[in-house]
């Protein structure tokens, strides 16, 4: 029973994986309103009554892929460390930027961001989940302690990351993943001392 059970899940993901796999193309292709479930399930290899046995509509299964890379997002982030873990940001390593990688690896949902008729909630969604992370994971310090208002930091700090990491993407990569973590790394060292991570493991 339990191996029917466990051959079920991973055939429904795996179903699952295809349909998001299939309106990433899509949107890619035609934007995001133009996509229709019929174009889904073609270009999947499934029927509708497949669609609708995991989706209500497009909508739904556009909401659940966000929410699934954005939250692999915030995970990756936490990966290199443990809660409580202080690190200096003149120790930083390219190993520490997992989210970087993250992107990479998940480039054909990242490239996106690029199109206007693109998944609803993503021109928002990325850099609002850069700022959460630096909000409930990280406490920062400032070169020589500097008093500065830490809200404001956050924001800026975490926009500006955002801002550095669409302008890679939009640039098809041009820079390597290690390029790319170094730059980052030098200018993380202009305005932050040290960091502490203070987020839990995601799995």
């Amino acid at each position: 029973m339990n191996d029917e059970l466990i051959v079920t899940t991973q055939h429904r993901n795996r179903t699952k994986e295809h349909l998001k796999a299939a309106l990433i193309q899509l949107i890619k292709k035609k934007g995001f309103h133009a996509v229709s479930v019929k174009d889904i399930v073609e270009q999947a290899g499934y029927n509708r009554s497949t669609f609708y046995l995991h989706y209500q509509d497009k909508y739904i299964l556009s909401e659940e892929l966000l929410n699934m890379e954005l939250e692999g997002l915030r995970g990756a982030v936490g990966k290199p460390y443990w809660h409580g873990q202080k690190v200096l940001t003149n120790k930083l390593t390219a190993e520490s930027f997992q989210i970087v990688d993250y992107i990479y690896e998940h480039r054909d949902f990242f490239e996106l961001i690029q199109y206007d008729d693109t998944l609803p909630g993503l021109h928002t969604g990325f850099p609002q989940t850069i700022l959460k992370i630096y909000e409930e994971q990280f406490i920062f310090e400032t070169i020589n302690n500097s008093p500065v208002n830490m809200e404001y930091f956050k924001y800026y700090t975490a926009y500006g990351f955002f801002g550095l990491l669409n302008n890679w993407i939009l640039s098809g990569y041009r820079e390597s993943r290690d390029t790319f973590i170094q730059n980052v790394i030098e200018l993380t060292r202009t305005h932050i001392h040290s960091f502490q991570y203070v987020g839990d493991k995601f799995e």
